[in-house]
């Protein structure tokens, strides 16, 4: 059985509002750099996987086809896009690593992208919506945000008011992007201004606030996978411990809304092959599209019990210089959320951790991560729990 490939290379443009950047520059500027990181040429790709979630962000379809729109010298090599809503960039991952792992190609480039600013925010809540359940689902004016305001509610309902924990997740989450020169919003907001209403931070759906919402992103990010190391690459490579996918069903009333399972079932299996335990992480890239989101993985992972989230946002268990440092990049909260991207983005800051070259973010003795991404409301779960080589 053959080992898993290497991450051998990476690139990653800004995230934001990127009104004069189509997305042949977006692939541009995320693959370059990853390919000149990885001492490759475009020559030396076997096959190019792409995450692109679009669904009418854009009107270009076949975006497989776009890299080698970008870069001619991609023009006979094999292409082919993947989707799996929010968890796309994964999802290309994972196929580029199994068709590696399968002996029919010894190095392929991953490229998660999108553009989302080009529609009226009103179709950009609509369109992300055909990632829930859309015959029980479609109806909410506030899109995803209504559904996750609606698990926000009931998790209040239960367990008590979670806004506390949420404001100190936005508000850790902005003080780490201030040190990511990626990021989409650098800028310091605090506890204060997070977890109270106001005209610049208003209820958007639920108890979530604005700042308590993704951005809407626009951005690109790449990694170049091998079956072995390249004495040009000018990074260290980094390997897989283990690699994990489960799903859960689509609706939410066939679920209990407090509790993500899949992803549960994710940690558990994941890290039971990485044979580590959630204490051996040095740091998690963890999916926060909502800082609700972000409090019911601290339970699902394991790191409080079922109903107990609040507490590790509260004590400085997250934060960078805790003792598990959670989103060190400043997650989707700071750094946005592209979703195609978002992924493809995930890995590469776990792998600057990795391989010490974070700058600024930079988590102190990173050895072992772990990268979280899902998509919908936790239907698709994607774990990697990665080390240096």
């Amino acid at each position: 059985m053959t080992t898993d490939p290497l991450i051998t290379g990476w690139g990653h443009t800004p995230f934001g509002k990127l009104d004069a950047v189509d997305l042949e520059q977006l692939i541009r500027d995320a693959a370059l750099p990853a390919l000149d990181s990885a001492g490759l040429a475009p020559e030396e790709i076997d096959g190019i996987f792409v995450g692109h979630f679009n669904a009418g962000f854009v009107p270009q379809d076949f975006t497989a086809a776009l890299p080698a729109v970008a870069i001619p010298a991609f023009r006979h090599t094999p292409a082919v896009r993947c989707e799996n809503a929010c968890a796309t960039g994964s999802a290309a991952i994972w196929t580029a690593v199994d068709a590696l792992k399968s002996g029919r190609m010894k190095r392929a480039l991953v490229i998660g992208m999108e553009k989302m600013n080009g529609l009226p925010t009103p179709q950009v809540s609509a369109t992300l919506l055909r990632c829930s359940y859309v015959k029980e689902e479609s109806g909410d004016p506030a899109g995803f945000a209504g559904v996750f305001g609606q698990i926000a509610t009931e998790y209040g309902r239960r367990y008590g008011d979670p806004s506390d924990a949420m404001a100190a997740i936005a508000a850790k989450n902005h003080a780490h992007g201030m040190a990511n020169p990626y990021a989409h919003m650098r800028r310091d907001f605090g506890f204060d201004f997070c977890r109270t209403p106001s005209e610049k931070n208003p209820f958007v759906a639920g108890p979530l606030k604005r700042s308590d919402c993704s951005l809407v992103s626009d951005g690109a990010a790449a990694l170049v996978l091998s079956m072995e190391p390249n004495p040009q690459a000018k990074v260290p490579p980094i390997r897989w411990r283990s690699r994990t996918q489960v799903n859960d069903f689509m609706p939410m009333s066939r679920r209990d809304p407090t509790w993500f399972e899949g992803s549960a079932r994710a940690w558990q299996q994941g890290l039971a092959a990485a044979g580590a335990q959630l204490a051996d992480l040095s740091f998690i890239e963890l999916h926060d599209c909502f800082t609700i989101a972000e409090l019911l993985h601290y339970e699902a992972m394991g790191l409080a019990p079922r109903g107990e989230g609040a507490r590790p946002a509260l004590d400085g268990t997250t934060r960078k210089g805790g003792a598990l440092p959670v989103n060190p990049s400043g997650g989707l909260k700071s750094k946005g959320h592209p979703i195609g991207a978002t992924g493809v983005s995930q890995h590469v800051m776990a792998a600057m951790q990795l391989s010490r070259t974070a700058g600024d973010m930079q988590v102190e003795s990173a050895r072992l991560g772990a990268v979280f991404n899902m998509g919908g409301s936790a239907v698709a779960n994607y774990l990697s729990v990665l080390e240096a080589a």
